[in-house]
């Protein structure tokens, strides 16, 4: 068995802290010394000292469900995050950062088609990057059936901005699992979970099979079949801060948002085209 990175090794040592339930009078002070440390904005949840350990603080669920907008042209935010990048794929390259660009055909990795990579060359792409004090749940940004999932064990180097300066193909070396997902009217596009420091694991609700940060050193593939999600559903969370990439087909979404955005989930990021 090969060696495991020690970003994997650290990422589980934060996990068993952040799991461990500490009796009650030292997991407020846990929880709220985290929330004032970070700064997090708790209006829409519980009181941080109702939540019996950090990672329950981490994966918190809204206390009541948000709104957004139910017209289907409306392609909402799947997160609530900071947009480190967007636009348009030349062929198969997105920017990762400003200045740094990968090919997204490496990001899929291996266990998709070459003609399921070219779905979404020349489309458009956006990165989500949630900081440690975001809210870590994420959602379906419009109705769609899954058609694939694949986990690719990786590394779990961080994914903030200093890090994606610095480290060329930082999202093709960490840890990730990728969704190819279809809309109704046959168009494609992929959410990817890419994992980060710390980030001991990336829930998917849907399929329990997946666990990251496990020892798995190959790819796994789950294929589903009449697996459709409504917009606005949860289906998962991140332990902990991380990133979202998605990729659309060319010609289906008109991005409404730009570098630099801070947006919440529920927001209207993009105009989609049915036709």
């Amino acid at each position: 068995m090969n060696k495991r990175h020690i970003t994997s090794a650290v990422s589980q040592l934060f996990g068993k802290f952040a799991n461990k339930e500490f009796p009650h009078w030292f997991q407020k002070i846990v929880n709220y010394s985290y929330v004032k440390l970070m700064g997090l904005d708790m209006s829409e949840f519980h009181d941080p000292g109702t939540y019996k350990s950090l990672n329950a603080l981490f994966t918190r669920k809204l206390k009541e469900p948000r709104k957004f907008s139910l017209d289907a042209e409306d392609f909402i935010a799947p997160c609530d995050s900071l947009i480190t990048e967007c636009g348009r794929l030349i062929e198969d390259y997105a920017l990762q950062i400003k200045g740094m660009r990968y090919k997204t055909d490496n990001l899929l990795g291996k266990n998709f088609t070459q003609a399921e990579k070219d779905y979404v060359h020349n489309g458009e792409f956006v990165n989500f990057y949630l900081s440690p004090k975001d809210y870590h749940r994420y959602h379906i940004p419009m109705n769609l059936q899954v058609l694939k999932a694949v986990h690719i064990p990786g590394k779990f180097y961080p994914v903030n901005i200093p890090s994606l300066k610095k480290r060329l193909n930082l999202f093709i070396e960490n840890e990730r699992v990728v969704l190819l997902c279809k809309t109704q009217e046959g168009k494609y596009f992929y959410i990817i979970l890419v994992s980060a420091l710390n980030v001991g694991v990336m829930k998917v609700s849907f399929e329990p099979r997946i666990q990251t940060n496990a020892d798995a050193e190959e790819e796994q593939v789950y294929l589903f079949e009449n697996l459709y999600l409504d917009k606005g559903e949860d289906f998962g969370c991140f332990e902990m801060g991380s990133t979202i990439v998605i990729l659309a087909q060319e010609d289906m979404l008109e991005l409404l948002v730009k570098e630099n955005d801070k947006v919440k989930f529920g927001d209207t990021i993009a105009k989609y085209n049915s036709k």
